[in-house]
């Protein structure tokens, strides 16, 4: 068995005295794991970086024995983020998060289109936060817990005054369907429906909707794990650098 692709590597750790097991995001397997021969050599470990593109090839007796691959770089990203925390921050955030989140060999083209996207933008500090908000929107829609913003819940049309969302449907509420219940529902930031010029408190504010939906709706389907530090340390690096 053997397949040949372009992937995104997610992690990478020590198998045996000098080889490596990684796993990695492509366009067409999905989340993949295999063993790279001689992955901790002094040539091959600056390649094995988390975020690297590497052009892969996979091979095994069968379909589902983890394998072996063959990767070489076809561009490194640690320039990117090594001497910027916030970068960083947000790859490793990227990283762990689509390990949390993606099945194995379960395959996921438009998400990883979004990513790697999101990837190439790393060491733009003005654009960055913002384009990792709606990756994590992206996230929640291909993982089945897409927001719904279209139009308000209550009032059942769209609506101007869309202002809140509930943390129950994801569902947008204008501030005139929320009424009383509105200290009830989560705040509806404009960036995330894509308007306005997205200040930094929004942005936060846009974290917080979407760690709501990740921890209390995406994780329980997927063994009710809590999220992955490396989440947190981002939100609350992008908090100190920019909502200080």
């Amino acid at each position: 068995m053997e397949w040949r692709d372009t992937g995104i590597l997610l992690s990478s750790r020590t198998h045996g005295e000098n080889a490596a097991i990684i796993e990695v995001f492509t366009p067409t397997r999905g989340r993949h794991a295999g063993v790279v021969r001689g992955g901790t050599s002094r040539k091959m470990a600056p390649v094995l970086q988390p975020g690297a593109q590497l052009d892969l090839m996979w091979r095994a007796r069968l379909e589902d024995h983890i394998g072996t691959f063959q990767a070489e770089l076809e561009q490194s990203r640690a320039s990117q983020s090594m001497n910027d925390r916030l970068s960083l921050a947000g790859l490793n955030a990227v990283t762990a998060l689509l390990l949390f989140c993606l099945p194995e060999r379960e395959v996921h083209a438009r998400l990883y289109e979004r990513t790697q996207t999101l990837l190439n933008l790393l060491g733009q500090r003005e654009v960055w936060p913002l384009a990792y908000l709606q990756w994590e929107l992206a996230l929640l829609e291909d993982m089945g817990f897409g927001l719904d913003l279209s139009s308000c819940a209550v009032e059942g049309a769209r609506a101007n005054d869309l202002s809140y969302i509930s943390p129950r449907t994801g569902r947008a509420v204008s501030r005139k369907g929320a009424g009383d219940w509105a200290d009830r529902l989560l705040p509806l930031p404009q960036c995330l429906m894509g308007h306005g010029p997205a200040p930094d408190a929004e942005i936060a504010q846009g974290f917080e909707v979407t760690g709501h939906f990740l921890q209390n709706h995406l994780a329980p389907e997927i063994g009710n794990k809590p999220l992955p530090d490396a989440r947190q340390r981002f939100v609350d690096r992008f908090a100190q650098n920019h909502c200080a």
